[in-house]
């Protein structure tokens, strides 16, 4: 699986930009991934917060994973523009009939595919060796550009699984 994302991102955002990543439960067909990139283009074009235009992006990842991006440097994301991208996404999960707000389920890369495991599943899947700490984990409390670029798809062992769930030395 190619997990290479990073030369995606649009590089004249800065590293402090804000980014917002909601996990599907479910991988989109190749139709509804088309419809999900036209409705994010379309928000990112649009993006307002108190009537100034925010400098926005979005895109989906791997099939399963949007990610809303904003550069705060030109205009601040306020409650009301966050607001209007949560409907944007609630739209979009009420129309692909999917769960896009759902936290505690965890993306994993589990023999060349995405699985998701729920967070009260972990320490089994560890025990039975479903998982490991090498095993690749997407952490998606990631909050910056920065973050998305280093530490989205990270070994299980550097995450903050870690402390919860590994021995710790």
């Amino acid at each position: 699986m190619n997990l290479t994302y990073t030369h995606l991102l649009p590089a004249d955002f800065s590293d402090e930009s804000r980014v917002w990543i909601y996990q599907s439960n479910r991988l989109f067909s190749i139709g509804e991934a088309m419809e999900i990139e036209k409705i994010l283009e379309k928000f990112a074009g649009e993006w307002t917060s108190h009537g100034t235009p925010v400098k926005g992006f979005g895109t989906l990842f791997f099939g399963q994973f949007i990610i809303l991006m904003a550069d705060e440097k030109q205009t601040g994301v306020s409650g009301c523009s966050t607001d209007s991208s949560v409907r944007m996404i609630k739209m979009i999960e009420s129309s692909m009939q999917v769960s896009l707000f759902e936290r505690t389920n965890l993306a994993f890369v589990v023999k060349n595919k995405i699985e998701l495991l729920p967070l009260q599943q972990v320490q089994y899947a560890l025990e039975k060796q479903f998982i490991d700490e090498e095993t690749l984990f997407f952490d998606n409390t990631v909050s910056t550009k920065a973050f998305l670029q280093n530490n989205w798809i990270i070994p299980l062992g550097k995450s903050w699984l870690a402390k919860r769930y590994l021995p710790q030395n």
